[in-house]
């Protein structure tokens, strides 16, 4: 998947905040769920609309920015 699969950007939808394609739930909500020690299921069953495959292609293109940076 690549981003444009995962995210969506609509300044109509969510007043344009990053969400995950075809929801309302925002990106930063997995995050925020993360940090604060949930698991992965626990964010699925908290927003059904997100499918487990958004996240993990979320979490994927997450490391490849973040190797390809510390790379540069």
């Amino acid at each position: 998947m690549t981003t444009n699969d995962v995210i969506s950007v609509d300044p109509e939808l969510m007043a344009g905040t990053p969400v995950f394609r075809g929801t309302r739930v925002p990106i930063h909500s997995l995050f925020e769920y993360m940090e604060n020690g949930y698991s992965l299921d626990e964010f699925l069953e908290s927003f059904p609309a997100v499918r487990r495959e958004q996240v993990i292609s979320l979490l994927q293109l997450s490391e490849s920015s973040a190797l390809e940076k510390a790379t540069e």
